[in-house]
């Protein structure tokens, strides 16, 4: 079985927490809000994978992110390298940081070439998340 190394963002409210758990599959209708609302990435042949759940990213990504290519990988590497510590950072900080928010640590390393989608997505979920939650990870945060 190849080895698979998961990047794993879960950012869910607390409302959409406990109703996801109830509601998972009551109707057509939360089924697909449910698969609306996340976006995954994976690529076989790096191994590597990037699932997103949360709502409103993915109609966020589809209508206000930068198209791909606009900024270049190493760009996007850099960036997400920033991001990604802070964040890990934000999670060791419970009584600091909202927990809610931070709940889990992103297993993003430097050294390792994940490829443009992966780190296009990554990307744009941090954006997306410091816009929606009013979060400060990094530097300069595009408003789009």
């Amino acid at each position: 079985m190849k080895k698979c190394i998961s990047i794993l963002i879960i950012v869910l409210t607390i409302i959409a927490c406990s109703t996801t758990s109830q509601n998972i599959a009551s109707t057509d209708a939360a089924s697909n809000k449910k698969l609306s609302d996340t976006v995954r990435i994976a690529n076989d042949s790096l191994e590597y994978e990037v699932i997103i759940i949360d709502n409103g990213f993915s109609t966020w990504l589809a209508s206000r992110a930068y198209p791909r290519n606009y900024h270049s990988l190493e760009y996007l590497e850099n960036k997400n390298n920033l991001y990604v510590t802070e964040w890990n950072n934000r999670v060791l900080q419970p009584q600091r940081y909202n927990p809610n928010l931070y709940e889990m640590s992103i297993n993003y390393r430097p050294d390792i070439h994940y490829g443009y989608e992966v780190n296009y997505l990554i990307y744009n979920y941090m954006i997306y998340f410091q816009n929606t939650y009013k979060q400060k990870l990094w530097g300069y945060v595009p408003s789009r």
